[in-house]
């Protein structure tokens, strides 16, 4: 079984640089083959994301008559784990264990995780829902499971994507990183798109029993991944395993180190608005879809497609543009500016009630999106000291979920408050594009504090030129990182 998927990751690898993003770091000694067979690990994230705040938000508000207050909150509980995303890249960049390792034990312990939500999530949601023979069953039980359930999942999502990021840049070069980081990502939307199509397919004739085997399935499909993903990937170290244990940097200094930087607070305040303004409507769009254009699971299920889609075209520009010496804060601001009109489409949708037009923003909603997450992952990266990039990933990563589950949660009270207010001249649209409208708003929030950051000369906003020519210059900053600038600035 093994020489068949690696017959089939060789003959992907084949494809070469040309038509897969980010494929020109790969090397002879790390090829692309070996990072195709790590990104496995965004795979599964993708495929649970896919599940969660696609499929499985629509089938219970729709199918089930959860409320999408209850059900917004239950979306956002992961939001819990988010902000320890720092923590957890902090510690993997400093894990002693017996066997020398550092990111595989975080990645082992995730997927667990993982699988345990998956394991429990199924049931709940039908108590919660009362379906049938759990009509009788005492609500809180639903309730409690189903809150488990999401936390699992939520707390593998964030220890697995942020270990295995910093686990793909440990085996490539320091100026390679921010590319293996894109690569990830790609994959991530690969697997989404993959996913979606997977599972609009599954639960094309929806029925309880389906989603329990399809829930399941993917508990299964994420283990058997994110194993294959592990594999061979991170050498055993004896000396980190048998050195003496010197002076420890605590998290708080590392993480006073990192955001003392000039720039760093505004691009992590940028990250959460613009975050939270592409993402609100995660919980809603498809529900949108179903009750408002009467689309069917499997159509709605097509808008996460999109969605990825557009993602996927966003990342794969800003790798060109950025390769060509753009800088990355413009591209997260091209990409807020995309998001703007894109909601304004999805708005207009339910006016003419054209499901073509709903695609079309979906499609330019994750193109912004696209644009926005290279620009400000890359900034971010480019930034930090480079003996911190575990913490600087998960800096990035925590506030990014933070600021989505924030967003979602609030789409959802939003959206109840609307329905149960029963505003004068309401109709069924105006719970949904009321939010719509909110992300707009956050959007232009997020380009008003982008723009202050085009004008630093700090490796924020500089080119991939600017960032690389003084660590051959050897200048160093006060903490140790080398000066972003050749005239020996801290970025």
């Amino acid at each position: 079984m093994l020489n068949y998927k690696g017959f089939a990751l060789r003959k992907i690898s084949g494809v070469g640089a040309r038509y897969l993003p980010f494929a020109d770091v790969a090397s002879e000694a790390v090829p692309l083959s070996r990072l195709l067979r790590l990104s496995l690990f965004q795979v599964s994230v993708g495929m649970a994301l896919v599940l969660i705040v696609g499929t499985l938000n629509r089938v219970m508000i729709v199918e089930l008559q959860v409320p999408a207050t209850l059900v917004g909150v239950m979306l956002a509980l992961p939001l819990v784990f988010a902000p320890f995303r720092a923590l957890i890249g902090f510690r993997s960049d400093r894990h002693e264990s017996a066997l020398g390792l550092r990111r595989l034990p975080y990645i082992f312990k995730g997927t667990m995780l993982q699988f345990g939500g998956f394991a429990i999530m199924p049931f709940a949601l039908l108590v919660l829902s009362g379906y049938g023979e759990a009509i009788d069953a005492p609500r809180w039980i639903g309730l409690a499971s189903a809150g488990l359930a999401f936390l699992l999942v939520g707390a593998g999502i964030h220890i697995v994507q942020t270990v295995g990021l910093a686990l793909a840049t440990d085996l490539v070069p320091e100026a390679d990183q921010p590319k293996v980081v894109g690569l990830m990502y790609v994959m991530l939307l690969v697997g989404m798109i993959v996913s979606a199509f997977s599972y609009g397919a599954l639960l094309q004739n929806y029925t309880p029993g389906r989603l329990i085997q399809v829930i399941q399935g993917t508990a299964v499909v994420t283990v058997a991944l994110n194993f294959w993903a592990m594999w061979k990937q991170e050498a055993r170290d004896r000396k980190r395993a048998t050195a003496p244990r010197g002076p420890q940097v605590g998290f708080a200094e590392a993480w006073a180190r990192l955001t003392e930087r000039p720039g760093m607070f505004r691009l992590l305040t940028v990250i959460g608005f613009g975050t939270a303004g592409f993402g609100m409507a995660d919980v809603l769009l498809e529900p949108f879809g179903g009750q408002v254009l009467q689309m069917t699971i499997a159509e709605t299920t097509r808008l996460t497609v999109y969605l990825a889609c557009g993602s996927l075209i966003g990342f794969t520009l800003a790798s060109r543009w950025l390769g060509r010496g753009a800088r990355p804060v413009d591209m997260a601001i091209y990409g807020v500016i995309a998001g703007i009109p894109a909601f304004g489409l999805i708005v207009w949708s339910s006016t003419i009630l054209s499901v073509p037009v709903l695609m079309a923003g979906t499609l330019l909603a994750g193109f912004g999106a696209g644009l926005f997450g290279h620009g400000t992952l890359t900034a971010t990266m480019r930034s930090a000291p480079r003996d911190q990039i575990g913490l600087s990933l998960g800096a990035w990563g925590a506030v990014q979920a933070t600021s989505a589950g924030l967003a979602i949660a609030i789409g959802g009270v939003m959206r109840d408050t609307i329905v149960a207010t029963g505003a004068v001249g309401a109709s069924a649209a105006t719970q949904y594009t009321a939010v719509f409208v909110l992300e707009v708003g956050l959007l232009t929030l997020a380009l008003l504090l982008a723009l202050p950051l085009r004008g630093r000369d700090a490796g924020i906003a500089g080119s991939d030129k600017q960032t690389r020519m003084p660590y051959a210059l050897g200048k160093q900053d006060p903490h140790g990182a080398a000066a972003p600038f050749a005239d020996g600035r801290a970025g």
